[in-house]
């Protein structure tokens, strides 16, 4: 069977550039870059350069990159961080954010913070509007994700980091779903933002945060200086070269990725709206190029989601970090999405290695599948738990 991958915002393949890279660090990279002697600090030159690689792409400066073992260590690194201080703060972000973020919000709540959690309707994102009139006086977090992992739906951070900058408010960036799926531009009155490697075709196990300099965080580890004395731990360096090499390969061909995934996103789109009755797509906002949250009315998402991994195609129910849970989407359900419709949307997610072939291959899977459970054949059942 040939399998077709549609789940690239869960995770990528690493790719195969990156191995050769990977490969070469294994032989030469190994030593400690906090050492002295000769292989650490021709390990520490390996680090450093890939820092600076980093720091030259998103136009920061190289003691702002914190490397990390990925999204969730970025987001507490970043909110515990500055939350750690200021227990008791009133803190704004909204009802669809990632799991490593809500729930880190939860947790502080139970400590003494003062949490708004803003509705983003239908649209899939919230509006400035709605941040500025929420800001109080003991206002000092504003965490919002880039864009939404599970809809593509985009933020306007140009807009919120404006109103952060002018209230001097420090703004926290969710940007895992954001990096290579659009032009990163960060304005000033963003104070950090995490990324993680696996999304972007590097290792799992490696990411990074942007921590601007005026940003004054409580470290989660202790016990050496190394980051900057920001996240102690010999760092992740054969992760680290890889992610900087992914990185490298955004900044050459970023414009191509995007023009392509965006073409196979958009005739994947009208192929099924125009092939399928009843089919919607979920959020109204401007999406990055590559996602699709499709609800296909009358059909349970569970099953159709079997059925399909049978057939070869890999989809997603929602965020991968709820897998396991036969629920509908949380994120659906919180924008407002009748819940008959959260339980029949599937995510669908494409890759720079995706292609024509597999999109035509896949619609036409796909038709003939939600085809036959609409006249209540090949239903899968699904044990609720």
């Amino acid at each position: 069977m040939n399998r077709i991958y549609l789940d690239y915002n869960a995770s990528t393949p690493v790719d195969p550039r990156l191995i050769k890279v990977f490969l070469k660090h294994i032989e030469e990279g190994w030593g400690n870059p906090s050492s002295l002697h000769f292989h650490g600090q021709r390990s520490r030159r390996q680090l450093e350069q890939s820092r600076e690689t980093i720091a030259h792409f998103f136009k920061v400066k190289p003691q702002e990159i914190i490397f990390t073992s990925g999204g969730t260590e970025g987001a507490a690194l970043l909110i515990q961080g500055i939350l750690l201080k200021s227990p008791a703060a009133h803190v704004i972000s909204s009802e669809i954010e990632h799991a490593c973020v809500d729930e880190t919000l939860k947790e502080f709540k139970k400590r003494g913070a003062s949490i708004t959690l803003l509705p983003t309707g239908k649209w899939g994102a919230v509006s400035p509007e709605e941040v500025e009139k929420a800001i109080g006086p003991e206002t000092r977090l504003i965490t919002l994700m880039a864009v939404n992992n599970e809809t593509g739906v985009m933020t306007d951070l140009e807009s919120i980091a404006a109103i952060a900058q002018a209230a001097d408010i420090a703004f926290i960036v969710d940007g895992v779903a954001w990096l290579g799926k659009d032009r990163i531009r960060l304005p000033q009155g963003i104070s950090g933002a995490f990324f993680s490697g696996h999304k972007i075709h590097a290792p799992k196990g490696v990411g990074f945060c942007i921590c601007r300099e005026h940003l004054k965080l409580s470290p989660l580890f202790i016990g050496g200086g190394h980051e900057f004395n920001r996240r102690a731990g010999t760092e992740n360096l054969l992760g680290i070269v890889a992610l900087a090499e992914a990185v490298t390969l955004l900044e050459h061909e970023q414009e191509g990725m995007i023009a392509h995934m965006r073409q196979l996103r958009d005739v994947f789109e009208e192929k099924l709206l125009t092939g399928l009755r009843n089919v919607i797509i979920n959020g109204a906002g401007s999406r990055v190029c590559n996602t699709s949250n499709l609800a296909f009315l009358g059909i349970d998402g569970e099953t159709l989601l079997i059925r399909l991994d049978r057939e070869g195609i890999s989809a997603s129910h929602g965020s991968a970090c709820a897998s396991g849970a036969l629920e509908p989407s949380r994120v659906l359900v919180k924008m407002g999405i009748p819940l008959s419709q959260a339980r029949s949307s599937l995510r669908f997610s494409i890759g720079y290695t995706t292609t024509q072939h597999e999109i035509e291959e896949a619609v036409g899977i796909i038709i003939r599948v939600v085809e036959q459970l609409h006249c209540g054949r090949g239903h899968v059942h699904v044990k609720k738990v």
